[in-house]
């Protein structure tokens, strides 16, 4: 039977996703899958902008240090040196291909300063950065004939040798594409490739309170896992200190840009206190500020603290975030210029990954990984501030280069493309319990901000990890019996990533950048120590019931 087959396929619209692509197309056809529409995810949501060190003052090693001393530690400094050189070719790329920064009045991009960096040097555009460079990005795609974007896919699993070996312990070595579901019509088809980047963000969903998209529910991260790929450092989940204390979902996220600009934390005393816990005070790195967020929530009481931007000022709130300001005063009464914004601490951005080396393949032949769902090593214990979209971009254009170096773009074994099976739908019926399976996922996060939150102690995670094991047996049982939906394959990709994240934290007996243990809050081993977490193939395969009959 004749899949689709594609000499690129991608996972994911977000700044990654679509860099590859471009930098692919050169070399073959591409096609791209997106849960939702092509601008849905998180980098729409990037607020603040990107870090590169472009201005005269700066330098490369000064944003290196920065990035180090805010991972406490835990970056891998060759990818760190990766990151901050070529991350200043891709911006240049960026703009002399049209994409336009913030200007100041010279005609220079405009240079923010965000924590943890010495220096201003945060391109933006305005206070929506993301959505800016998104929406270049998918123009340029746009004016390309052999890059097709595929709406309303969802990936379930990447396909290698254990779908077409009759034995379970087939040795996986290889990628071949992925079994793909129509989230309109549910309809599942494998969609082939002869390479493949992973690129559907992180797995901010696992807690309740985020400032991330509803997309982002772990799937690329837990499909590799389930795979065989190697999953590095998941328990370095970064909460944004400023969120906006409301019911919005996602929450509202107010950029720390905002504080590089002179906004200042307050507790309801009318205290500034950032001083006390960091000489950075507003500008210190996020693990830092957040952590002193829920100590003095702690010792009031109180749901929330503030952020003071009458500093600011009203001129400079309007123009330089006008997003920010508007929606404030359009969509939650407040108005930033005059009155103080509740604030608390969400869940924002996972630190942790697919494992992959400096060009962003796995340790699957012909996978690669890009953007959040991938562990390059950059960011360490705690991501460096406006880093994220920097790392998109680097190692995204790294995982093209090498393939057209090493692979000359091509692969070897054709025909094993013919070997793969159309999904086994057998002995499967539509789910009934809808109530269940939303409970089911409730559950997972309670469990996460309850147990997994900014402060953590063995104790909890211990406990978490028990109920998270019995919970992701339930899920499994569902979807072994159902019929494939959306819905039920988030939630299995969430069950498995909070499973994932608790278990890294309990291999981590330090407290180290987001991972703060109440049992060791000063204790640090001297080496550098990856928490790595390797698929127990009897265990992970058993997931997928299409193969019980292998």
């Amino acid at each position: 039977m004749k899949f689709p087959h594609y000499d690129f396929l991608v996972v994911g619209t977000g700044i990654s996703g679509l860099f590859f692509a471009l930098k692919a197309s050169e070399l073959g056809k591409v096609a791209i899958i997106t849960k939702n529409k092509s601008n849905s995810g998180s980098t729409a949501f990037a607020q603040g902008g990107i870090a590169a060190a472009i201005s005269p003052h700066d330098s490369p090693e000064k944003h290196r240090n920065d990035t180090i001393k805010a991972g406490a530690g835990l970056c891998d400094e060759q990818a760190v040196d990766i990151l901050v050189h070529d991350g200043i070719d891709c911006i240049n790329e960026l703009m002399h291909n049209g994409l336009m920064f913030t200007s100041d009045e010279d005609g220079k991009p405009d240079l923010g300063k965000e924590g943890g960096h010495s220096e201003n040097r945060i391109l933006h555009f305005k206070d929506q950065t993301g959505k800016a460079i998104q929406d270049f990005l998918l123009e340029q795609i746009k004016k390309k004939d052999n890059i097709i974007i595929l709406e309303n896919h969802m990936a379930i699993e990447l396909i290698t040798e254990h779908h077409f070996h009759k034995s379970k312990n087939a040795r996986i070595q290889n990628c071949y594409g992925v079994y793909c579901i129509e989230t309109d019509t549910n309809k599942i088809t494998p969609i082939l490739a002869n390479f493949i980047c992973l690129a559907s963000g992180g797995a901010g969903r696992v807690y309740p309170h985020t400032t991330n998209p509803p997309d982002c529910t772990g799937d690329g991260i837990a499909m590799s896992y389930r795979a065989g790929c190697n999953i590095r450092n998941m328990e370095f989940i970064q909460f944004h200190p400023t969120v906006l204390y409301s019911d919005s979902d996602p929450a509202f996220l107010i950029s720390e840009a905002i504080r590089g600009e002179g906004a200042r934390l307050i507790n309801n005393k009318g205290e500034y206190f950032m001083a006390q816990y960091h000489i950075l005070a507003e500008l210190a790195p996020r693990d830092i500020v957040a952590r002193a967020i829920d100590s003095e929530l702690k010792k009031t009481g109180d749901k929330f603290v503030f952020l003071d931007c009458r500093q600011v000022g009203k001129e400079k709130l309007a123009s330089r975030f006008p997003y920010i300001y508007n929606s404030l005063k359009d969509n939650f009464g407040i108005d930033a210029s005059t009155t103080l914004i509740p604030v608390v601490p969400a869940a924002h951005y996972t630190c942790g990954g697919v494992l992959t080396d400096y060009n962003g393949l796995t340790n699957i032949n012909y996978l690669y990984a890009a953007g959040e769902t991938a562990s390059t090593g950059v960011h360490g214990a705690n991501r460096l501030a406006s880093n994220s979209l920097l790392e998109s971009l680097v190692f995204s254009a790294r995982a093209v280069k090498n393939i057209s170096s090493r692979y000359n773009a091509r692969r070897d074994d054709q025909s094993m493309f013919d070997l793969v099976p159309p999904w086994n739908n057998e002995g499967t019926a539509p789910v009934e319990e809808w109530g269940i399976i939303k409970h089911l996922r409730k559950e997972i996060q309670g469990i996460m901000w309850d147990y997994i939150g900014i402060v953590r102690s063995k104790s909890r995670l211990e406990k978490a990890l028990k109920i998270i094991d019995i919970v992701y047996g339930d899920v499994l049982e569902y979807y072994k019996k159902s019929t494939l939906s959306r819905e039920l394959i988030e939630l299995c990709n969430l069950a498995l990533c909070a499973q994932l994240i608790i278990r890294s934290a309990l291999v981590r007996s330090e407290s180290r950048g987001l991972h703060f243990l109440i049992d060791q809050p000063d204790k640090r081993d001297i080496s550098r120590i990856d928490t790595i977490l390797r698929p127990n193939f009897k265990i992970s395969l058993d997931f997928k019931k299409n193969l019980d009959e292998a």
